[in-house]
């Protein structure tokens, strides 16, 4: 059985992993945009040059696990198309492309790598009274304002948004609102109309002086389900039964951010469930057994607040928040924990399928 991955962060390098494990004599072939596996988790670390988030695909994938750098076309028709006209045939595919960022025109936006890339460049080279801005105030806004406020004391780093934490509630939203405090982080509740260089300019009309102007807002997923003919959602998300196939090709397997399964969120904590879930139901198909549902459940919201804090906010199954907290955490340890709702899910647990 020829089984193709397409994506490889947390979804595809788990699925691809998992697969190899649980199906047997199945040859996987992950196909990726870039030789390495990116922990969007970190990618605040690494726009603040506090940590690296990415690690060679090499050291993340099972032995015998074929790895092609490229871009895909399409899919569909039991055939992958690559942007150099190259094409894959298989019996089965998972589709684990994530989500995108659209950013403003001059701003960098933080959720890529690549921009986590420019931006960390572009933040080492600001002389010190330099101002940065922050545009967005959910978690990646959030981590994005703390990590570098407290790596470079030498800035002044701003953060706009309409509202400001309001993935959090009660105790932990004042949590998140007490570090920015701490960080001397300053908020402005608006939203941004326009960045050029050196300017921000709010919807509200006001002007804001801007040195280097983060995006911090995921929104969106890649084109590629429904450029390939598969049914998509509103957001542009794959369509996919109770097992996570696609409603148009059950060969195709839909997991993580691209995913159009209701109720569930962007971010790394849906990206292994569901990848597990798929995989699993391939292996019972392969068996020739019935496929178990995917069953969709959340426990928390995580942020992180800096280097050595961080804030859970404990939410119900289908994702409502919860009055509880935790608190205290270094960086992103909890959030790791509940990725998988019960147990860490490190690069390791990751690699191991």
């Amino acid at each position: 059985m020829k089984v193709v991955v397409v994506g490889a962060g947390y979804a595809g390098t788990f699925a691809a992993n998992r697969v190899a494990k649980k199906v047997k004599g199945a040859e996987v072939t992950v196909v990726n945009a870039r030789p390495e596996f990116v922990e969007r988790i970190r990618l605040h670390q690494q726009v603040a040059g506090t940590a690296t988030a990415a690690t060679p695909l090499t050291a993340m994938l099972r032995p015998g696990i074929a790895v092609r750098v490229g871009t895909v076309e399409k899919i569909g028709d039991g055939t992958v198309v690559l942007d150099d006209g190259e094409s894959l045939a298989f019996d089965h595919l998972i589709l684990a492309v994530g989500s995108t960022v659209r950013a403003l025109p001059g701003t960098v936006p933080v959720g890529t790598w690549e921009g986590a890339r420019q931006a960390r460049a572009e933040l080492a080279a600001l002389p010190a009274g330099s101002v940065v801005t922050v545009v967005g105030g959910g978690a990646t806004g959030l981590e994005t304002a703390t990590e570098v406020a407290e790596a470079r004391l030498d800035l002044r780093v701003r953060l706009v948004a309409p509202a400001v934490a309001d993935c959090l509630s009660g105790g932990a939203r004042q949590r998140a609102l007490a570090a920015l405090d701490r960080f001397r982080v300053e908020i402005v509740e608006d939203g941004v109309a326009e960045a050029a260089e050196g300017v921000v300019r709010l919807r509200s009309g006001r002007e804001l002086d801007s040195d280097l102007t983060l995006w911090g807002i995921v929104a969106g997923v890649p084109d590629l389900a429904a450029r390939s003919g598969l049914e998509v959602d509103a957001d542009g998300r794959a369509v996919v039964d109770a097992y996570l196939r696609s409603v148009t090709d059950p060969r195709i397997f839909a997991v993580g951010d691209c995913a159009g399964v209701a109720g569930a969120r962007f971010g790394c904590q849906t990206a292994a469930p569901q990848a597990q879930a798929a995989v699993d139901a391939l292996a019972r198909l392969a068996e020739g057994r019935e496929p178990e549902p995917y069953d969709l459940r959340y426990v928390a919201r995580c942020v992180s607040l800096g280097r050595k804090d961080a804030v859970a906010q404990f939410t119900h199954p289908d994702d409502s928040l919860k009055d509880s907290h935790l608190k205290g955490f270094t960086a992103v340890a909890f959030k790791r924990m509940v990725l998988t709702g019960t147990k860490y899910i490190t690069r390791k647990a990751v690699s191991a399928g």
